[in-house]
Parts: C-alpha cells; sequence; structure tokens
C-alpha cells in the first residue's frame, strides 16, 4: 500500500495503516463507481478510511452537490417521502418516554424527518444542518436552527438533553472532533445517540468479491464496526452506555443479493414471510452483523 495516501489519524493519531480494499467504489447511486479508490484500517483505533482523493470535499454538505451526487431532488418533500420509513428504527431505539418536554438536538437533521416524529413529545427542538436549503423550512416547523454544533453550543450550552446524529459521523471529516463538537450542548446528564453503517454487515462476509464495492463510497470517508466506534467516542470525551445492532433490511435482500448481486431494498419474495424476516433480523443483531450501529454516549466524568 503506497503510504503516501493516509496521512496520521484524524481520530488517534496513528500512522499505521493497513489495506483493508482496493477497487471500484459507489460513487453516488448504485450502478455509478469509481476505479482505483483504497480503504485502510488504523492499526490505532481500528477505523477503516477511505483515501482522501476519493472523498467529497466537506462544501458539497454545504452546497447540495451531496445530494445531486445521490440524485436526490433537494425540496423538503421529496426528502420526507425517501426518508420518513426510516425513522422507525431510531424510534425503536431511543429511550421514547425519556423524551417527553425534554429539549431535543438533532445533529445533521437534513429537512428534519426525525425531529417531526417526536415533536409532539419532547419539549425544545434544535436542528442542525449544514445544508441551507433545509433551513427555511426547519424555521417555519418551529426549530431553532444552526448550521453546525460549535455554533448552537454558542445559544444552548449544556442545556440539551438528548442529542442524535443519525448516519453523519461516517461522512465527517474528523469524526473525534465531530462528537467533541457536540458535548457541550449537552446538559449534566444529556445522552448523544449516534448511528452509523456497520462494517461487519453480513453481506460483507456472504459477497466479499461483490458486496464491497457497493458498501464503500465516496461519500463515507469513515467505516466503523462497534469497537472502533466505542474507541472514537472515548478518544473525543465520551462513555458509551449502549450499543445497538439494527438491521434494517429483510432476509429477501439478502437473498436477491446472493442471488442477482444488487439491491433490492425490502421488497418481499415468495416464501419469505414475517416470521422468517424477524428471525433473520435477530440473529444478525445477535452476532452483531447488522448493517447498522446505534451508540448511546454519556460524556466521560474523568
Amino acid at each position: 500500500m503506497d503510504s503516501q495516501l493516509f496521512q496520521p489519524c484524524e481520530i488517534c493519531g496513528g500512522t499505521s495503516w493497513s489495506q483493508s480494499y482496493s477497487g471500484t467504489i459507489r460513487d453516488g447511486t448504485f450502478g455509478s463507481y469509481r476505479d482505483a479508490a483504497v480503504v485502510a484500517e488504523c492499526s490505532g483505533c481500528g477505523v477503516q478510511r477511505l483515501n482522501e482523493d476519493c472523498c467529497l470535499p466537506d462544501e458539497f454538505y454545504e452546497t447540495g452537490e451531496y445530494r445531486a451526487k445521490l440524485k436526490q431532488d433537494f425540496d423538503t418533500e421529496s426528502y420526507f417521502s425517501g426518508h420518513d420509513h426510516l425513522q422507525i428504527f431510531a424510534l425503536q431505539t431511543l429511550p421514547l418516554p425519556k423524551l417527553r418536554g425534554s429539549t431535543v438536538a438533532d445533529i445533521g437533521c437534513a429537512g428534519g424527518s426525525f425531529l417531526d416524529h417526536v415533536q409532539g413529545i419532547v419539549g425544545k427542538i434544535i436542528a442542525v444542518e449544514p445544508f441551507q436549503e433545509y433551513h427555511q423550512s426547519l424555521k417555519n416547523r418551529g426549530y431553532d436552527v444552526f448550521s453546525y454544533a460549535e455554533k448552537a453550543s454558542r445559544s444552548v450550552n449544556s442545556s440539551v438533553d438528548f442529542a442524535c446524529s443519525f448516519q453523519v459521523i461516517e461522512h465527517t471529516a474528523n469524526p473525534r472532533q465531530f462528537l467533541a463538537d457536540i458535548a457541550p450542548l449537552l446538559g449534566p446528564e444529556g445522552t448523544l445517540y449516534i448511528s452509523t453503517p456497520n462494517r461487519d454487515d453480513i453481506l460483507m462476509s456472504l459477497l466479499p468479491d461483490d458486496y464491497p464495492s457497493f458498501f464503500y463510497r465516496v461519500v463515507h470517508r469513515w467505516y466503523f464496526n462497534a469497537k472502533s466506534l466505542a474507541e472514537c467516542a472515548r478518544l473525543a470525551g465520551y462513555d458509551v452506555s449502549e450499543v445497538h445492532h439494527v438491521h434494517r433490511y429483510s432476509l429477501s435482500n439478502a437473498l436477491r443479493w446472493l442471488r442477482d448481486r444488487k439491491p433490492t431494498g425490502n421488497a418481499p419474495m415468495t416464501g419469505i414471510d414475517k416470521s422468517a424476516d424477524k428471525h433473520w433480523k435477530s440473529q444478525l443483531e445477535n452476532s452483531e452483523s447488522s448493517d447498522c450501529l446505534f451508540m448511546a454516549l454519556k460524556p466521560s466524568s474523568l
């Protein structure tokens, strides 16, 4: 591996990297690929990282070019149609009774789908989103809106009961700093809930020659499993209080991947019923080979 591809790890400062993957990766939607990508694993904290030349510039998240890359419309209603159904996984993981009347911040909230789902339960809502196109709609729904957590902390310092950040940390330039910037928002008993794709996804094992080129992608700079995400959180000043492996896709999706080598979502398949999907989901979550990780973090008392 070319040692010049990777600078010292932004998370732990380690300088020793071992190649995990090289080849084509997804460049936007399925069917679009970029060649000559390299993913390496840091020997210090265990995170995997895509070489920077293949990563999106940070400003893409401010201008909308990120969503253009994924061929997504910019308007809020289009965002809702693609994201409302995903909120069930966050709602199943969070302690909903404790949210009642609380102050909640969503870091990287996009159009605010999750916030809309908890709006009738929580008290105050803080929306943090770099893409300006969503700001007016978020304000119209009564949310306090900021571009970044660092800016939000100047106004809401130590007042947030629950901060959330779903499927965001893998995009950031520096995950450790990203988590550290959220900490000042949290009150004395505050909790941060984060989620990210799980690099120990079962399909990485079942299809080692086909699935990595889909899993690794230009929009994700970082790739975590539970151990490396916990280490990143520790270095950012947090203690891990809960870890949840969450699987969001059906057995039919996995079988079609094995047969067709392409994603089909959760479209039903003859012979696969809800009980089979339930068992599949339970097995993957118990074996830590689900597609997604959720983690609850508390600022360290040390």
